[in-house]
């Protein structure tokens, strides 16, 4: 709608990082007036909802230092350079889970914060999980340790905020959907 698209006037790199870079923007406003943008870059994310025989989520609980605590979530990453977002899905899936599958349905994307990022995550589901027999290694930096919750304990893991991200909250809605129970 270029009712409200804003023209860039200028552009200033402010950090370039190995997950994000940040600019500001000078812009016109499509009233004329002018303002500034800072914007967030980031190459794009994946996350999978992988649901066991007996009806678990499968979930990675880490520390989150931006938040300062512990939370529970669905397994996620960043896109790798020139890399397809299900490629990316599946091996997240292998790297933070010991699972894999060959039946990764895509759900949707989403844009996580688009008043200041371009973060999108690309939403996968599997119910066809097999335990993989060799670990596969994943970040270094990456300390996660696996837990399996029924769709009543992930709503109360909801309760409780140890689920408290919004792909997250988003996956366990999904299931609680796709079992028909909400």
């Amino acid at each position: 709608m270029k009712q409200f698209e804003e023209k860039t006037i200028h552009r200033e790199e402010i950090f370039r990082g190995n997950l994000i870079s940040l600019h500001v923007d000078d812009v016109e406003l499509p009233n004329g007036m002018r303002s500034k943008r800072e914007v967030v870059k980031h190459p794009g994310a994946v996350a999978v909802i992988p649901l066991t025989d007996e009806g678990k989520l499968v979930m990675v609980k880490q520390f989150r230092k931006p938040l300062e605590r512990t939370l529970v979530e669905i397994p996620a990453g960043k896109i790798e350079k020139g890399e397809e977002p299900h490629v990316t899905a599946l091996r997240e899936l292998e790297e933070e889970t010991g699972y894999t599958t060959k039946n990764l349905k895509y759900v949707t994307s989403f844009y996580t914060s688009p008043g200041f990022a371009d973060e999108i995550i690309h939403l996968y589901f599997s119910n066809e999980l097999v335990k993989l027999e060799e670990k596969v290694s994943g970040d270094e930096d990456e300390l996660i340790e696996i837990v399996e919750l029924t769709l009543e304990e992930a709503e109360q893991y909801v309760k409780e905020q140890k689920i408290h991200d919004a792909k997250t909250a988003y996956a366990v809605l999904y299931v609680k959907m796709l079992l028909g129970r909400g």
